[in-house]
């Protein structure tokens, strides 16, 4: 897995050339600037690298995949410049640096997040994505539902709404696969889509990425529970003095760290059936239990 961080970089360095190409053509306006604060704040771009993972499974074409994983990087930041306000999870610092509503203020960051959604479909329905105009249409539209109310807005809905609250393990489970998980559905199920695959190989596709997705909110509440706030770039143990619903808070830490790790191993397993085409797939999910921040 030595590699795995290099080709992780390379991924994030073209994805972040892809939408600095899109910054450079619209220049003096005034959202731009917190716009390029939110979106090029250290991420790792972790779901443009499972986009181009899964699509080298399939022999997708790469820029397609860029594009596809720039757009799915604006949806991610957008998501999270919403999260930070007082009104959400009134997080003041963001990978070591002001939140977005903290550098500016609240309404700059609440435009500048819609406008990063919004970017998000301006890239699918644009001239780099070279796609037939069907397939581009039924991206936008799983994207569109993954990111709304069944999807990312509604999980976070549910995850603010039911804090301090007593619920279920499958509960729990079911927010974060929908907080987090639906984002990561569309990075693995978007090649079965380009592709023009049958409803059960997208399933397939779909299943994994909710997994991934998972077993990436679980490794951010092991974070928060036990990880260095220096290196996270924000205060940790923050979930349970905010009441969130977490499997850590539940069923306790190391109970929670054999969830992840079975989990890992149902995922590895699944994308082993792709062969060695899913070798750098399957560094991506080994990668999450692994890292830091």
């Amino acid at each position: 897995m030595s590699d795995f961080p290099v080709k992780l970089n390379t991924i994030a360095t073209d994805t972040n050339f892809f939408l600095k190409k899109i910054f450079k053509k619209n220049k003096n306006l005034h959202l731009l600037e917190p716009m390029k604060y939110g979106l090029f704040s250290g991420g790792k771009r972790f779901r443009s690298c499972v986009i181009v993972n899964t699509g080298k499974i399939f022999n997708i074409n790469y820029n397609n995949l860029i594009a596809i994983g720039a757009a799915v990087e604006c949806i991610h930041s957008y998501s999270l410049i919403h999260d930070d306000l007082p009104a959400m999870d009134d997080d003041d610092l963001r990978r070591g640096k002001l939140a977005t509503h903290k550098k500016f203020n609240e309404y700059t960051a609440i435009l500048t997040g819609n406008s990063l959604l919004t970017l998000a479909f301006e890239i699918m329905s644009g001239n780099n994505l070279k796609l037939p105009a069907k397939i581009k249409n039924e991206l936008i539209k799983i994207l569109c539902i993954y990111s709304g109310y069944i999807g990312l807005a509604g999980g976070q809905y549910l995850d603010l709404t039911l804090e301090n609250k007593k619920i279920s393990k499958n509960k729990i489970i079911e927010i974060q696969k929908n907080k987090t998980g639906k984002l990561f559905a569309f990075c693995c199920e978007t090649s079965a889509i380009i592709k023009n695959y049958s409803l059960k190989k997208r399933k397939n596709l779909k299943e994994i990425g909710l997994d991934i997705g998972l077993l990436f909110q679980v490794a951010d509440d092991l974070i928060d529970f036990a990880g260095n706030s220096k290196i996270v770039g924000k205060p940790t143990q923050t979930d349970k003095s905010k009441g969130k619903q977490t499997l850590v808070n539940l069923i306790g830490y190391h109970e929670t760290i054999k969830f992840a790790e079975n989990l890992e191993k149902k995922i590895i397993n699944k994308i082993k059936k792709y062969g060695i085409k899913g070798n750098d797939l399957l560094q991506s999910v080994k990668f999450i239990l692994n890292r830091e921040f």
